[in-house]
């Protein structure tokens, strides 16, 4: 499926004209492949590596056109169950046309970065800063959900909390590969400027993108040394805590147990003899509130004499 798009008054509009200057491929069918291959002259093996979601960013010249394999965030949803993945997407780069080819949204053209653009090239930079957009805002939903998390965890009895944070910290490495790969996309797009149809304004347009993916980088590998260094702490707390109810549970056995002992000694016939000459529907609620009274006495004498040895 293709989107097709010009620039009119400083904005990306959508067209239906064969000429478009930007041309988005959501997904590619056979005859869209061959289209690009035959008319425009795509290299049959960088095309299919734009299809590969575990390909790495790179540069490459071909005679009329530069390609370009960058890495995007893939769009999160409730199946993929904490594991934040990336995917590639691919821009061939002509001096008057922009093909976008990548699975899901590969360009949305929303935002304050598209209110004003003039050239194709321009077109292609605000594109890559807004997939650095769109890392810096999964790792603050990473952030985010590692915050619930982390609150769920300090009163968990199991691992299914701490699971999902080891899952939050793979999808993190997948997100520093992809973080650094677009680094070094950037700085070759910086170093070969020349062969590029780059003004002097986008050029320095480039650099506030290599700051900016630099700082999305920190940022992640932040977030993933913090996880990394306090996994072990939430594993121990998950730990105390099921020790803590093992405690607890193991008082009010003994404390269960006390009564019965007490009570199983002479047993209930022996009990209905002393309890003879009187009510005894009196008798058996006092003897009953007697035994329940031991045993939360026995509760507490235990949970005491533990705070006492800690």
């Amino acid at each position: 499926m293709q989107k097709r798009f010009k620039l009119q008054d400083g904005k990306i509009v959508p067209t239906v004209d064969d000429d478009a200057a930007i041309i988005v491929f959501d997904s590619l069918d056979e005859s869209e492949k061959r289209y690009l291959i035959d008319t425009l002259n795509v290299d049959a093996h960088t095309l299919s590596s734009v299809l590969d979601p575990e390909e790495l960013g790179r540069l490459e010249f071909e005679p009329n056109h530069a390609a370009i394999i960058y890495k995007r965030p893939k769009l999160y949803t409730a199946t993929d169950n904490f594991l934040f993945r990336v995917n590639t997407c691919g821009f061939f780069l002509f001096p008057d046309k922009l093909i976008i080819i990548g699975e899901e949204q590969s360009a949305s053209f929303q935002g304050r970065q598209f209110a004003r653009v003039g050239s194709v090239p321009d077109v292609f930079l605000r594109v890559l800063y807004q997939n650095i957009l769109h890392f810096t805002e999964h790792l603050k939903a990473m952030n985010a959900i590692c915050d619930d998390l982390e609150s769920k965890i300090n009163k968990s009895m199991e691992n299914k909390h701490l699971l999902h944070m080891f899952t939050i910290e793979k999808g993190l490495v997948y997100y520093l590969n992809a973080i650094r790969s677009n680094g070094r996309v950037l700085e070759k797009l910086k170093a070969n400027a020349s062969k590029l149809p780059f003004t002097p304004e986008t050029v320095e347009y480039l650099d506030d993108l290599l700051i900016e993916n630099a700082q999305c980088y920190e940022q992640a590998n932040t977030h993933a040394q913090v996880l990394a260094s306090l996994m072990d702490a939430r594993a121990s707390v998950v730990s105390n805590n099921l020790n803590v109810m093992m405690k607890n549970l193991n008082a009010i056995v003994i404390a269960v147990a006390v009564p019965s002992f007490l009570a199983a000694i002479g047993g209930m016939s022996e009990f209905t003899m002393m309890t003879a000459p009187g009510n005894w529907k009196v008798a058996y609620p006092l003897f009953l509130a007697a035994m329940v009274g031991m045993g939360v006495a026995t509760f507490f004498i235990i949970k005491k004499i533990e705070r006492y040895w800690h």
